[in-house]
């Protein structure tokens, strides 16, 4: 099977690589770029765990051909940390609150909070359980990971 080229912003970086016309964002991310920070769930669209930015919104990458990220911009969850180590507000958050216990839907629920602050600053607690309410988490009642998002939304959700 021939491969296919593609151009991306992965991080903020530019990047050019081949794939196989089947390759999936996750496993390109994930195996051929050694990004293992997005996580593989379902594999269905379902769980949310493997959500990326794709300009910009959550999308979830286990559905996602690789190929369709061709001159878009696509942030992960190592894109959020600063170059010098520093947590982003929303990952601080996530810490601060206590909103992480085995930690396997952290990635996806953070990216999904970081496309909902980038919309609405300010969300209501209905607006964040909305925001988050494509990412299935096993462990929690969600409601320290509501407090995260809120957190985050109160310290200007910074760059």
């Amino acid at each position: 099977m021939s491969t296919v080229k593609i151009s991306f912003k992965l991080n903020g970086r530019d990047m050019s690589v081949e794939v196989l016309p089947n390759t999936l964002l996750v496993d390109l991310l994930r195996d051929i770029l050694g990004l293992k920070g997005t996580k593989v769930g379902c594999r269905e669209g379902e769980c949310g765990v493997c959500a990326v930015l794709l300009d910009g919104e959550a999308v979830n990458s286990c559905i996602l051909p690789a190929a369709k990220v061709g001159g878009k911009s696509v942030v992960t969850i190592e894109g959020l940390v600063k170059e010098d180590g520093q947590l982003h507000p929303i990952q601080q958050a996530f810490i601060s609150e206590g909103a992480v216990q085995c930690g396997f839907c952290t990635p996806g629920m953070i990216m999904n909070a970081k496309a909902l602050l980038d919309k609405n600053p300010e969300p209501s607690d209905g607006e964040i359980r909305q925001g988050i309410s494509g990412v299935l988490c096993r462990c929690t009642g969600y409601q320290k990971i509501v407090q995260a998002i809120k957190a985050a939304s109160q310290a200007g959700n910074r760059e």
